[in-house]
């Protein structure tokens, strides 16, 4: 039995090599993801250690105990001396630094955090890429990523903002790459100072940790004991190897996030392509029905052919994880390259292959296939003997459309996905209503599944009846032919109804999403034109304004800032001023109450949520540390994205005098100008100011936009797999059934049907089961868009649904396109067997 199996596999060697690509496919997903993810964790694991190499001690403020942060100790130069001090330390160095604004080769500031040098090279966790380390004080270092992003390199002059706003030119002299830590991470631009170069033009640096490194011969125990007597338990002394393990500890917990997100699209490809191989024998052992038969009737007894379908699968499961291990490495490359050039960071590629990937990999391509081909090999042991003595119908089995167990099986599935949709959506939690309902559609998605016998015949006839009115017999039998076997039909389209399904749906909400961001922006910029600072403690100087409203193509100019206040009643607030010119023009929120244009000196507006139990007309206490005024209320608003108090700005100077520059500037452009001109404009008149940042709705929208179109794509290309997969199964499953139905084909042909024809009727039954997948999943994922928007809208974020009709229409040409391509092979083929030899097929 044994060498039979491996007989009949070379045989059909051609059938199963197609259908293996499914796997093949799914195995390299999973693979490649995992070698991903290794190589993501080598890589922040070597960046974390330069974080602690050379440590043998750190010392950070013990906040336990502590009865607020304020009360904290501080650590400063003055600790580091003392520790310096301690017998034992060989050297001892602060990290931590402060903001700087760094001017750019474009003469406009970004924010950058300026770290210092190490006194102790031990202690350095940087590596010097090109040039050297800072050594006078009108020296800088850039950070790789920052010289890359700023186009300033080793040699050239560049300039940051002192404590007075006035430039002072350094000379860069070298780059340097850096370990992962908690300022690198969340800072895009780092550049590296000396301590006293620093200090000279920080306004107020920090130490969040002092690193030391201990005299030959002392452990770190030792030292780290010696430190803790010396300071007290009001800081936190550990050693190295502590520090150590507590960040890789740290980042293992943290640096899973794109390995599970990808999984889960790994999933999804490994469900259809099981979806396929299950489709794929179930097909095989229907065309096999006589072989099988008389396998039995010379004594194969029934395990013996449940065994060989199982042998056949674990071959091509073998087969098909080797190949598809190799491209996972292939695709693990591509998407550190991918990785990279999304972050604008060099990547060096490593492809990790331990031992768990490939134990994974095998796992995983053998388990799915022989599990998949376990059901279709249960039916075989069912064919009785004396089928090897008749013609080879499809069976009743597969032609019946559904049974009570399916039945009831998808009606359980349809409403515990409803029920779970209900539920969610009851929720007030958005993170949990979205879990809740996204399992809700899942579950809603299989129960379609299970019930798709049942409703692919109907579907069938209401497609096919077009082609059939347009193209006559061709058609008509093309529809017939995908509707005689509903079984097999919703298997075939299954596959392509879950991507097409997940695609849809995701499309929608993104698109739904970009709608909504649309609106906000619209909130947020009732101007044509803002105007901040780029570096959010240097504001914007008080003559901007005045400049601004000098440029011929500018109708308004309207600066704003903003303080705490103390609001009588309410406590502190942040309160705006705002020129009297926006009141109502650019500046005009939704009133509860009052009259927003009294407002004016002695007078205040507020937010709804900060009116407390004050009245319209009351005198209100407002004061800062500095001043205080008593203010009239004159009116309440209703405005999420406004402060929680308005006044003008003579009002502001009034309570906070020592207020200096603007926070913003509102800038309204006269009719006719368009958007490209105001920029222009906008850019030229606010060249000389460093700090000034121009923003406009139209390119925060096209900025917005552009985000969520990138992460769309990527999803499309991760959910595309799937995709793909589906429509090999849509190509196999035609193949096999070119196979199934060859002397069927050639007696169509003896009674007149044409060779073009008969390819004819093959391309448009193959583009009815592509159509009716796609249509159904579009169907499917517009609906569960619809219920996820519903779930995650609230009053904070109104999302309303938007169905993007071009990229789904797209999505149905590109079904009908692969269609067709799926056809070609087996129309091919079909049209290629002679009548006669056709005829001859048993």
């Amino acid at each position: 039995m044994f060498r039979a199996t491996l007989a009949g596999l070379r045989a059909r060697t051609a059938r199963m090599v197609l259908s293996s690509i499914a796997i093949i496919l799914g195995v390299a997903f999973v693979s490649g993801t995992l070698i991903l993810g290794n190589a993501l964790n080598a890589q922040l694991h070597d960046n974390l250690s330069r974080q602690t190499r050379g440590v043998d001690a750190a010392v950070q403020v013990n906040y336990d105990g502590q009865k607020s942060s304020s009360d904290a100790p501080k650590l400063g130069q003055d600790t580091v001396d003392a520790i310096r001090k301690i017998p034992g330390v060989a050297g001892a160095d602060g990290r931590g630094g402060g903001t700087l604004p760094l001017i750019k080769t474009n003469g406009k500031a970004v924010q950058a955090f300026a770290s210092t040098i190490e006194t102790t090279p031990q202690l350095r966790e940087f590596d010097l890429v090109e040039g050297a380390f800072p050594k006078a004080d009108n020296e800088i270092a850039l950070d790789a990523r920052t010289a890359k992003s700023t186009g300033i390199g080793v040699g050239q002059k560049v300039s940051v903002l002192s404590k007075t706003d006035t430039p002072v030119p350094l000379t860069v002299v070298g780059t340097y790459s850096q370990g992962a830590n908690a300022i690198s991470i969340i800072s895009d631009n780092q550049i590296l100072l000396t301590p006293s170069g620093l200090a000279a033009l920080q306004k107020q640096a920090s130490v969040y940790q002092v690193v030391v490194a201990a005299a030959p011969g002392v452990s770190q125990q030792t030292l780290v004991d010696r430190i803790s007597a010396q300071l007290g338990k009001s800081y936190k002394v550990q050693t190295g190897d502590a520090i150590t393990d507590e960040a890789l500890h740290s980042a293992g917990r943290g640096s899973n996030g794109l390995t599970n997100f990808m999984l889960i699209f790994a999933l999804i490809s490994l469900v259809v392509a099981a979806m396929v191989i299950y489709n794929t024998f179930t097909i095989l052992i229907a065309q096999r029905t006589r072989e099988l038969a008389l396998m039995r009737c010379i004594g194969a007894g029934r395990g013996q052919v449940f065994g060989s379908v199982l042998l056949e699968a674990l071959v091509m499961g073998l087969v098909a994880s080797v190949l598809g291990l190799g491209a996972g490495l292939g695709l693990a490359a591509l998407l550190q390259k991918a990785v990279g050039w999304f972050s604008g960071a060099a990547t060096e590629v490593s492809v990790p292959l331990s031992g768990t990937v490939v134990i994974a990999a095998f796992a995983i391509g053998v388990l799915v296939t022989v599990v998949s081909a376990a059901l279709p090999a249960l039916r075989a042991t069912k064919v009785a003997p004396l089928a090897a003595l008749r013609a080879q119908p499809d069976s009743h089995d597969e032609v019946r459309r559904t049974s009570v167990l399916r039945m009831v099986s998808a009606a359980v599935l349809l409403l515990g996905g409803a029920g779970l949709i209900g539920l969610g959506m009851g929720s007030k939690d958005p993170d949990s209503a979205l879990f809740v309902v996204g399992g809700g559609t899942m579950v809603m998605l299989l129960g379609v599944i299970v019930l798709g016998p049942l409703i692919v015949g109907p579907i069938n006839k209401l497609l096919g009846a077009i082609p059939s009115m347009l193209f006559g017999v061709p058609a008509k039998l093309a529809t017939a032919n995908a509707g005689r076997n509903p079984r097999r039909t919703a298997a075939t389209t299954a596959a392509l109804v879950i991507g097409v399904t997940i695609v849809t749906m995701v499309t929608v909400v993104a698109t739904s999403g970009k709608q909504a961001a649309g609106a906000e922006v619209d909130k947020r910029f009732p101007a044509d034109f803002t105007v901040t600072s780029s570096v959010y403690d240097h504001p914007l100087p008080a003559t901007l304004p005045g400049q601004l409203k000098s440029v011929p193509q500018i109708a308004q100019a309207a600066a704003t800032t903003q303080t705490v206040m103390t609001v009588a009643q309410s406590g502190d607030q942040g309160v705006e001023g705002v020129d009297k010119s926006a009141v109502g023009t650019m500046v005009n929120p939704k009133l509860a109450s009052g009259d927003l244009s009294q407002l004016g000196p002695g007078t205040i507006a507020l937010n709804k949520q900060a009116v407390g139990t004050a009245k319209l007309g009351d005198q209100l206490l407002v004061s800062t540390a500095d001043a205080n005024k008593m203010l009239k209320l004159v009116a309440i608003y209703d405005a999420k994205e406004l402060p929680d108090g308005l006044v003008t700005l003579d009002t502001f100077a009034a309570v906070a005098p020592k207020v200096v520059g603007y926070d913003q500037i509102l800038v309204k452009m006269k009719p006719g100008v368009s958007v490209t001109d105001g920029q222009n404009a906008m850019d030229k008149a606010t060249a000389d100011v460093a700090v000034a940042k121009v923003d406009s709705a139209a390119a925060t929208k096209e900025q917005l936009n552009g985000e969520i179109d990138s992460l769309l794509g990527l999803m499309w290309a991760l959910i595309g797999l799937a995709v793909v997969i589906a429509l090999f199964g849509i190509a196999n499953t035609l193949g096999l059934s070119v196979l199934e139905r060859t002397r069927e084909s050639a007696l169509l042909r003896a009674l007149g049907l044409t060779k073009g024809q008969l390819r004819f009727m093959l391309v448009v039954e193959s583009v009815l089961m592509g159509v009716m997948g796609a249509l159904i999943g579009v169907v499917m994922g517009g609906a569960f868009a619809w219920v996820l928007i519903e779930a995650l809208s609230s009053p904070d974020l109104q999302l309303s649904l938007s169905i993007p009709g071009g990229q789904l229409g797209v999505l149905l040409l590109a079904a009908i396109l692969a269609a067709v391509v799926a056809a070609l092979m087996p129309a091919r083929r079909a049209a290629r067997t002679s009548i006669v030899a056709g005829m001859a097929e048993a």
